[in-house]
């Protein structure tokens, strides 16, 4: 009998990445049971980052290993059970713990190392019939274009996300300072700190680590930005998130939050937080229904920054 899903071709590539997925991790599990190394072949990642980085925080983690937040703490719990590693308080961050590796764990991977990936090495080249790096760089090239835009995005949804993290173009800064100029202005006023950042964004957000979001659409052109702005304290502040009037209603901006969020965790960003006004209630609603929370300390901490502020929220990202 054919396989149905080698004869589906690409649209079954989900299902036939699950079933591969399943058998590596099945014979791996085995393979490192015979070794004597007792983890999971999904623990590895994270040990192999803590060795590799040194000690790490959950969203770093995260960030590094691509787990979600709730597997890297399931993840963090087994290997913390075992012996493996300590989450330990971060001595730069009482609010933070940093995860690191004990001398059990660092023994663990290096018996991995010597007598576990020398031999997968040899079976991968073996499967791949010597062509494993050209399977790699496109393993790397899918992930990646995932990260910019998913599966579900590129189906249904007509946005695309461009990502500005060194240098921006003329056109985008454009864009940048028009269309969060325009919502600004018709709900307040443009204040001295809005005009420097919107008037110079490569300076005040790209030049001090930040990044800018776009989403854009083929019949539009660039319909929406948000910012990741980081401050003098080591924080970034999510802002200048804005939509154009003519994108209302089709959750433009639900998508590019979304988005700005995703990002915000694949950097490992520790404290996320926002400055608003009370008036924007739909806006409130939507960052209280992606995971930012009401906090009186970062009123305290940036809530100066503009006259209108009489909102704080931090990102509490949801398990």
């Amino acid at each position: 009998m054919a396989d149905i899903l080698q004869d589906l071709g690409h649209v079954a590539l989900g299902s036939r990445l699950k079933r591969l997925a399943e058998r590596l991790l099945a014979d791996a599990a085995i393979i490192l049971d015979q070794a004597g190394i007792p983890i999971q072949p999904s623990h590895l990642a994270l040990l192999a980052a803590l060795d590799r980085y040194g000690p790490l925080s959950i969203m770093e983690a995260v960030a590094s290993v691509g787990f979600s937040q709730p597997a890297m703490t399931r993840t963090v719990a087994a290997l913390r059970g075992a012996g493996l590693i300590t989450t330990d308080q971060d001595p730069s961050d009482a609010r933070a713990k940093k995860i690191a590796l004990t001398g059990s764990g660092r023994a663990i991977l290096a018996k991995t190392q010597e007598r576990v990936w020398p031999k997968v090495g040899t079976a991968v080249s073996d499967l791949a019939g010597g062509r494993e790096q050209e399977l790699l760089a496109l393993l790397t090239l899918f992930e990646t274009q995932l990260a910019e835009r998913s599966m579900l995005q590129r189906v249904t949804n007509p946005f695309t996300l461009i990502r500005v993290d060194e240098t921006i173009t003329p056109d985008l800064a454009k864009s940048f300072y028009e269309i969060n100029a325009a919502w600004i202005s018709a709900m307040f006023k443009l204040e001295d700190h809005d005009i420097d950042v919107l008037s110079n964004p490569q300076v005040e957000i790209l030049d001090r680590g930040g990044e800018i979001l776009f989403i854009a659409t083929e019949q539009h052109g660039v319909v929406g930005t948000c910012a990741l702005m980081p401050t003098e304290d080591g924080a970034v502040e999510l802002t200048k998130m804005g939509v154009l009037d003519s994108l209302r209603g089709q959750k433009a901006g639900e998508y590019l939050l979304a988005a700005t969020l995703a990002r915000a965790q694949e950097r490992g960003i520790e404290t996320l937080f926002l400055l608003t006004n009370h008036i924007c209630e739909p806006a409130i609603h939507l960052y209280e229904k992606l995971g930012f929370i009401h906090d009186p300390d970062i009123m305290a901490r940036y809530g100066c920054s503009y006259e209108r502020c009489d909102v704080a929220m931090r990102y509490r990202p949801k398990d």
